[in-house]
């Protein structure tokens, strides 16, 4: 599956982890890595995280209270 972020969300993200990163050296980049996993888990089993909405799901991310909103649309899963 291709994963493809709408830019509002890729800003957030960003944003996120500039954020982390002035808190402690290097968490940015472990919140950068915990986001990666997550999507990968999306991508892998897309029907499997809860349901917000008919076409909306959401996995959270490992040890970041942060989860990923997606909507599944064909082959891309889109956030």
């Amino acid at each position: 599956m291709k994963v493809r972020f709408y830019k509002a969300a890729e800003r957030e993200f960003d944003e996120a982890v500039q954020y982390y990163e002035s808190q402690l050296p290097a968490l940015g980049e472990r919140y950068r890595q915990a986001v990666k996993e997550a999507l990968e888990r999306v991508k892998l089993f897309p029907e499997a995280y809860s349901s917000l909405s008919k076409r909306t799901r959401r996995c959270l991310v490992s040890k970041f209270p942060y989860g990923i909103i997606y909507k599944v649309a064909g082959k891309q899963i889109i956030l």
